[in-house]
């Protein structure tokens, strides 16, 4: 029997576990290097006095992009973890007794923006229509495109959908258009508030986000959303992955034009017949790479456009809390400032938004009983000095609005407090400028003109997850990993 070429994948996030999981499926043998105790990258979770805390992503929109991937493998997401829709979706808070609730269904969604803007039903219906009509050219013909060259956009159905897409609107323009309601325009706007640009420099294609949003829904898998990654590393075990953890990978060898070996902090080394980067893209060609394979200078890196960073806290209360769902939006001060912060003007925000989710209020196993377990998340510009003085100066001014708006003590009932930023993203995943989320969705930074999926120099090292196509996200991440393999697959034969 021929001996089965032999993979390695840098990383578990999930463009990692995506792309271990289409490999193994395509014949290779495949091992999986993880740098941390556990796999999952930013989607870890960890448990502490009781409760259960995801470290990361907390929004499961896009299921579609899930089933996908299982399908893919003759599977179904019901089998690896049970999926529940929530409904109302999400609430925002716009003031004190200042509360909007999103409900799932369409009917109650339009009741919504009735009682806020009369008149805005055809509207609303419009703009989903073109929403849907973007989401599927979008997430089920752009994405899947490895975006080597220009000459993928020239065939004739992609450039007619390009115009139609609204690639050179912004979306706040497209939002101010349709809707007067500065209410109705920050929940339509609030999605791309990640992707890394203000609304009015964000394509208003990317309106896609509220068809992911509105139409198709707010999930939640049962357990967390650890759940994701347990199944999918389930699956690659199946496939036949093998994974090694806490084996943190500091340089690729590299010979004769192709990555021969890769190895770690901890003196192991394993050969490889191709690589798979799904580590921080920066880190791998500044630290894990020689100079003469890089794809790009230190001066390109600089100047790329980074989605934010996050500072959050993993809280847990000795109490049960009222006025708060599943996802909790705070935009009690000002959109377009905390916006201008984060991106035109880095620094930290003055009078940030932030959001809070309260899983325990949809899964009673994640905290013990008649408590509660919090995620609390201010979005900050990548690459600011991060020290506990400002955590705590932060922690205090989010306790002081979260208590005034729903009207509870909360400090005076934590048990559990532990802060997360910048200086962590570092150390923990090698983030650029300690950013959470990739690289921005500008237009600049769009399809062809992100980071190579192929290292130029080594014909057989590869890169995927947020910082390359098709950017950032947890479904976005799926394909890219699904992106790179078939690359892999398309270039053995």
């Amino acid at each position: 029997m021929k001996e089965k070429k032999k993979v390695v994948v840098i990383g578990s996030g999930f463009s990692g576990l995506s792309a271990a999981c289409h490999l193994a499926a395509g014949g290779f043998d495949v091992v999986v290097l993880e740098k941390n105790s556990v796999p999952g990258g930013r989607a870890r979770q960890f448990e502490a006095e009781g409760f259960v805390f995801d470290m990361g992503p907390s929004w499961y929109w896009m299921p579609d992009v899930f089933e996908k991937f299982f399908a893919n493998f003759g599977k179904k997401v019901s089998d690896y973890y049970d999926l529940k829709r929530l409904d109302p979706s999400y609430q925002i808070f716009f003031g004190k007794d200042d509360v909007m609730t999103v409900p799932a269904s369409m009917p109650a969604l339009e009741a919504l923006f009735e009682a806020e803007e009369p008149g805005s039903t055809p509207q609303l219906r419009y703009f989903l229509k073109e929403a849907a009509y973007k989401y599927t050219v979008g997430m089920g013909v752009y994405v899947h495109k490895p975006s080597k060259s220009i000459l993928e956009f020239l065939d004739w159905p992609v450039l007619t959908s390009f115009f139609r897409l609204d690639m050179f609107k912004p979306l706040s323009k497209h939002v101010r258009s349709l809707f007067k309601s500065d209410k109705l325009r920050q929940l339509l706007e609030f999605p791309v508030l990640f992707l890394g640009a203000t609304p009015q420099k964000t394509p208003a294609m990317y309106s896609l986000m509220n068809h992911a949003d509105l139409t198709l829904g707010t999930w939640y898998p049962m357990g967390g959303m650890y759940k994701i990654v347990e199944g999918m590393t389930r699956l690659a075990k199946e496939l036949g992955v093998h994974f090694e953890l806490e084996q943190e990978v500091t340089h690729i060898e590299a010979t004769g034009g192709l990555a021969k070996r890769v190895t770690t902090k901890q003196g192991r080394s394993f050969d490889a017949d191709v690589v798979v980067a799904s580590s921080d893209y920066h880190h791998t060609e500044t630290k894990l790479l020689d100079s003469a394979h890089r794809n790009y200078s230190d001066a390109y890196w600089e100047s790329r456009t980074m989605a934010p960073s996050s500072l959050l806290w993993y809280i847990g209360v000795n109490k049960q809390l009222t006025g708060l769902l599943h996802h909790n939006l705070f935009f009690d001060e000002d959109f377009g400032l905390h916006a201008q912060e984060i991106y035109e003007n880095p620094q930290w925000p003055s009078k940030p938004l932030f959001y809070v989710s309260a899983p325990s209020v949809t899964d009673d196993s994640i905290a013990p009983e008649g408590c509660e377990n919090l995620f609390i998340l201010i979005p900050v510009a990548p690459g600011l000095e991060d020290s506990p003085a400002v955590r705590e100066r932060y922690f205090n001014l989010v306790m002081d609005r979260l208590e005034a708006l729903t009207g509870q003590q909360i400090r005076d009932a934590i048990v559990y407090n532990r802060s997360y930023a910048h200086a962590d993203f570092v150390a923990d995943y090698h983030a650029f400028k300690g950013n959470a989320y990739g690289l921005a969705n500008t237009l600049l930074q769009t399809a062809f003109l992100k980071p190579a999926l192929k290292n130029r120099h080594l014909k057989n090292l590869w890169y995927t997850g947020q910082l390359t196509v098709p950017g950032p996200g947890v479904p976005p991440a799926l394909i890219s990993g699904e992106v790179v393999a078939k690359e892999i697959l398309k270039a053995r034969t």
